[in-house]
């Protein structure tokens, strides 16, 4: 991998990662961050995901781990990931869901250079009452807000007018225990990229309000 980085980072390659709560908009952010400044970005569920749909010796191995209810193996993900980003053509990587742990950090730093890190920061109350009314279309994977994205029918789907549900890890005990785990994972990484100087913080309640700040960051980087 080492000789095909270096050839990448030769021609300008930036690599960047993103961490943020889960329902705090960062799947939007990274949406917002490939549309506006060319990111590939490397989603490494999406990986795992893609993995197990195309049946890969790997997918069943990663298939048989999750259904007895245990995590994929740090060693498979980091496989995944720098398989992945010794075949990417793009100059700009965006990394979602990548390190999750210290050890992936430190394994991944030994490979490459991160140029900087996107930290999105929202508060635990603000996801929580987000995410407390957010209504979920099982067939298609739709997702309204009754506060700022409602169904135009109450409780039905736009597209089918199915019946709407609210899902079960939506519920503001779960999302709080999601959101402390998170913190507990992430805390040794944002402290790993902070002392190595690559860390930036965008604090915030909302997307819109916060992208403004990254796009500003990202714009003046990457000039």
């Amino acid at each position: 991998f080492e000789s095909h980085f270096s050839q990448m980072a030769s021609r300008g390659l930036v690599r960047a990662l993103i961490f943020g709560p889960p329902g705090g908009g960062k799947g939007t952010m990274a949406e917002r961050i490939q549309k506006d400044f060319q990111f590939a970005v490397l989603g490494a569920g999406d990986l795992v995901r893609a993995q197990i749909r195309q049946k890969t010796p790997v997918g069943k191995e990663i298939e048989a781990i999750v259904n007895k209810g245990q995590l994929v193996p740090d060693e498979t993900v980091t496989k995944l990931v720098f398989q992945e980003l010794g075949n990417a053509t793009n100059a700009r990587i965006l990394l979602d869901g990548y390190p999750r742990t210290l050890a992936q950090a430190q394994t991944l730093a030994g490979k490459i250079k991160i140029d900087f890190v996107l930290n999105i920061d929202v508060p635990f109350d603000t996801i929580v009452d987000r995410l407390k009314d957010r209504l979920y279309h099982p067939g298609s994977g739709r997702i309204y807000n009754t506060l700022f994205n409602p169904p135009k029918v109450a409780g039905k789907d736009d597209v089918t007018g199915e019946p709407l549900i609210i899902r079960p890890d939506d519920a503001p005990d779960v999302v709080r225990a999601r959101l402390e785990r998170y913190t507990a994972s992430t805390a040794p990484l944002i402290d790993f990229y902070a002392k190595n100087g690559v860390l930036h913080t965008f604090s915030g309640t909302e997307t819109n309000k916060i992208y403004p700040h990254v796009q500003a960051f990202l714009k003046k980087t990457l000039a």
